[in-house]
């Protein structure tokens, strides 16, 4: 039996979090101690490493909930289908890995690399589910800004390229930072940060990005697991806590 400090030690998942799980009835310990300890067994802890999978992959907590008491399937069978999901996502990430070593190299001063392979290893079924959850949010307008993002990135070259990404990671990190912190929403630390974050948006869609379209950015964030699952590697929580400044500081920003 594991106390929840110790089970916090072995799994990397804050006592907090794990006194949440509790509380909403995600993770019961096997039993608490006379002394109001929690105490978790081997089943918790099978539990918590499936609780933690679907996390990786992107699902809110109700959804996890309720697939973890869908009785229709075993732990292994849910276990190999989780594998089966990181296999593809490796594959993926073998090839983007191998997209950013080719454009190093031609930054280095090495071959230019060929146009079209700029872009291999991202994935244009998931380009196109972002785009129509865009033009399901905002109507069919939404299609024409979008293609012409679309005309405006391909002019973009290998060096800029470079230039955004570093820009989006030096972003993402201090908020995630922020999110380890507790920086409430709202809080003017974080104001230049979101600032920076939204003219990125904007020097992507190669257009400016008003304070109601980033707050529609939020929402698509916030609901759909490829970027939950990114924000959460990033920094457990994020995912929910970027859309809720993000939507705090459109709103400030609005007047």
């Amino acid at each position: 039996m594991h106390t929840v400090k110790q089970l916090a030690r072995l799994s990397g998942v804050s006592v907090r979090t794990l006194h949440y799980y509790d509380q909403i009835g995600l993770l019961r310990p096997a039993q608490v101690g006379a002394n109001g300890y929690r105490y978790y067994g081997r089943t918790e802890l099978l539990r918590l490493q499936q609780i933690l999978l679907h996390r990786e992959l992107g699902l809110p907590l109700d959804a996890i909930a309720a697939f973890l008491e869908d009785s229709g399937k075993s732990r292994v069978e849910r276990l190999r289908e989780h594998r089966y999901v990181l296999e593809k996502r490796a594959e993926q990430f073998q090839a983007l890995i191998a997209t950013v070593d080719r454009t190093i190299a031609e930054l280095e001063g090495g071959p230019k690399v060929e146009t079209k392979k700029l872009y291999s290893g991202f994935s244009p079924e998931k380009q196109a589910g972002y785009e129509a959850q865009l033009v399901e949010r905002f109507g069919e307008p939404m299609r024409k800004e979008i293609e012409a993002s679309r005309r405006h990135f391909e002019k973009v070259g290998p060096e800029d390229i470079a230039v955004r990404t570093q820009e989006l990671a030096d972003v993402e990190t201090a908020l995630a930072g922020h999110c380890r912190k507790g920086t409430p929403a709202g809080d003017p630390a974080l104001n230049a940060l979101l600032e920076r974050h939204r003219a990125w948006v904007s020097g992507m869609w190669g257009k400016p990005c008003p304070t109601w379209r980033y707050a529609g950015l939020a929402d698509l964030y916030e609901s759909h697991p490829d970027f939950r699952a990114r924000y959460e590697q990033l920094a457990p929580g994020l995912a929910d806590y970027l859309p809720a400044v993000m939507r705090v500081y459109a709103e400030t920003a609005a007047g």
